[in-house]
């Protein structure tokens, strides 16, 4: 489920773990009753403080996205799937039309725009990482109305 995160991102550690777990549950690789690694084995795969896994996993239950038995583990909720799958698409649908207007405003076009995109999705990168360099190319291309 969740193998990296990227330390040099804006987005600090403990929402990027947060966030692979809703996705994970949002796109089903999660399931209702799955468990997730212990705070410490996530820690040290990630190698990352385990306060820092712990307070993820202290926030994914307060959504009501995750439970805990105690000596036992940490587990998907039953019934999120849904709730966390429309909320995911909510903010990151929310997201893409923010920078899709800033990059028409900036004077992108239509074309570049599209091309951007799909070259994004051909990209298999941490959604965290830093942006292939053959992306950042575009940034210097002048672009075509």
């Amino acid at each position: 489920m969740l193998s990296s995160i990227d330390i040099h991102s804006s987005v600090a550690v403990y929402v990027q773990i947060e966030n692979h777990v809703q996705f994970a549950i949002a796109s089903g690789r999660l399931k209702p009753g799955d468990q997730l690694p212990s705070v410490r084995e996530l820690s040290e795969r990630l190698n990352v403080n385990p306060n820092t896994v712990a307070k993820s996993y202290r926030d994914l239950e307060v959504l009501g996205l995750l439970y805990t038995r105690r000596g036992m583990g940490v587990y998907v909720n039953k019934g999120v799937e849904v709730k966390c799958r429309e909320e995911c698409h909510r903010r990151i649908i929310g997201r893409m039309h923010e920078v899709l207007m800033e990059a028409r405003a900036a004077g992108m076009s239509e074309r570049d725009i599209n091309g951007l995109v799909k070259m994004s999705l051909s990209a298999s990168t941490n959604p965290y990482a830093e942006a292939p360099s053959d992306l950042l190319k575009l940034a210097k291309k002048p672009t075509k109305k």
